[in-house]
């Protein structure tokens, strides 16, 4: 731990991970694997149930969401939420199945909105851990490819929001309107998901402006494009130039694509930003989208293009997953495969050997991966007790699935 708080700037890619990823360094790999932990929570407490009142909610509070995902015994990187940010529900696919969730209720709380994420900031003792106060901003994002792909839309639009003075970069459409639109319709979205963002993490920034601060940018799936675009947002439009030194790192998962070949080259120029994809051999997601046009052309032809530094980790190298038969893009694809590839994985000429940073029952949360003769694990464990259905003193059964807190508010 106090080697993570000695070399945090070069963890967080201030010389671009040079040196640090093959062989893949200790601290790095446990430092990574922090960070998707910190996305689980999001999916292990999003409520995708449409009978439920509270459909597209978080199930638990800000304040009891670390402890009640698993992120606070024995985790030595201590953070405090801070914020709860939430995106339009019905910007990109919706309905059931997808990655936008509405409820089927009347008396629904979120009809016009979706939890997004959260931003949260290191304590005292997480200070200790990691060197400095981490700003961390966590995507929610989409757990199996059938539904990144029903949220799928290609065209490119200019990002002008992020890029008021047009430099020829073009972003992908759907993405784009997930981080910058409001609903008129919903209190938690008079603002864009953007702007809640940015000025929870410039609030921080004030809070703790005579410390050294950095921000960290994650997200897996479809959250990694968001992610992407937010981390591009926070280093080229600093508020008042307060973060213009402070470095912005993002550390995507299963990332697609997200602009074309100028966005590449404007967010290269972004000084203090940095990049990390983690890419996971037979993923597909990672390789799309490849081709689209603007919004309202019918051509040229623009060609999708990667940002950051690329880290290829071959899970399927593990001898704890199931053989061939396994060998799906659903399995490639969910973050939990990914964390357990980047805690085994030796190298591109090398075998797999997990490292202890990442617990190996979390592999089975939610699916059926791991061999039984190795690991008994039960499949699909992580689950809400009888769904939410709780039974009151009159015998009678009802869902409740929902932390009342302060943070929700109807919309």
């Amino acid at each position: 731990m106090e080697s993570i708080a000695q070399k945090w700037r070069a963890l967080s890619g201030d010389e671009n991970w040079e040196g640090l990823l093959d062989p893949l360094d200790s601290h790095l790999r446990h430092y990574l694997i922090h960070y998707g932990s910190m996305i689980g929570a999001v999916y292990d407490s999003f409520i995708s149930e449409p009978t439920s009142k509270y459909a597209g909610l978080s199930r638990y509070a800000s304040k009891n969401l670390l402890e009640a995902t698993g992120l606070e015994k024995a985790n030595p990187f201590k953070y405090d939420i801070t914020k709860y940010f939430y995106t339009p529900s019905s910007m990109i696919g919706g309905g059931q199945g997808g990655y936008l969730v509405q409820s089927v209720r009347e008396d629904a709380v979120m009809k016009g909105s979706n939890w997004g994420g959260y931003v949260a900031v290191a304590t005292d003792k997480g200070k200790e851990v990691l060197g400095r106060r981490d700003i961390l901003v966590v995507w929610r994002g989409t757990e199996t490819t059938a539904e990144w792909i029903e949220d799928f839309r290609i065209h490119m639009v200019k990002p002008q929001i992020i890029f008021p003075q047009d430099n020829g970069s073009l972003v992908h459409r759907g993405w784009y309107k997930m981080y910058t639109s409001t609903n008129k319709d919903s209190e938690l979205n008079s603002k864009s998901a953007r702007d809640q963002v940015r000025e929870e993490v410039f609030r921080l920034l004030d809070l703790y402006k005579n410390e050294e601060v950095s921000i960290t940018v994650t997200g897996h799936s479809l959250g990694a494009s968001l992610a992407t675009l937010n981390a591009v947002d926070l280093a080229a439009n600093p508020l008042n130039n307060t973060n213009t030194d402070v470095l912005v790192t993002a550390f995507l998962f299963a990332s697609p694509k997200v602009g074309n070949e100028s966005f590449k080259k404007a967010f290269s120029q972004l000084k203090n930003l940095r990049a990390l994809r983690v890419v996971n051999y037979g993923d597909l997601v990672p390789n799309v989208p490849y081709l689209a046009v603007e919004a309202g052309t019918v051509f040229p032809l623009i060609r999708y293009h990667d940002v950051g530094v690329k880290f290829d980790i071959n899970a399927s190298k593990s001898d704890y997953l199931q053989p061939p038969k396994m060998k799906k893009i659903l399995t490639w694809h969910g973050l939990m495969i990914y964390l357990h590839g980047i805690d085994g994985f030796q190298g591109p000429n090398g075998g797999f050997e997990p490292q202890g940073f990442f617990d190996i029952a979390l592999v089975n949360k939610y699916g059926n991966m791991l061999k039984v003769e190795k690991c008994q694990v039960p499949t699909k464990w992580w689950a809400e007790k009888n769904k939410g259905m709780v039974q009151k003193d009159d015998g009678k059964w009802i869902l409740d699935d929902h932390d009342d807190a302060e943070d929700v508010v109807c919309a």
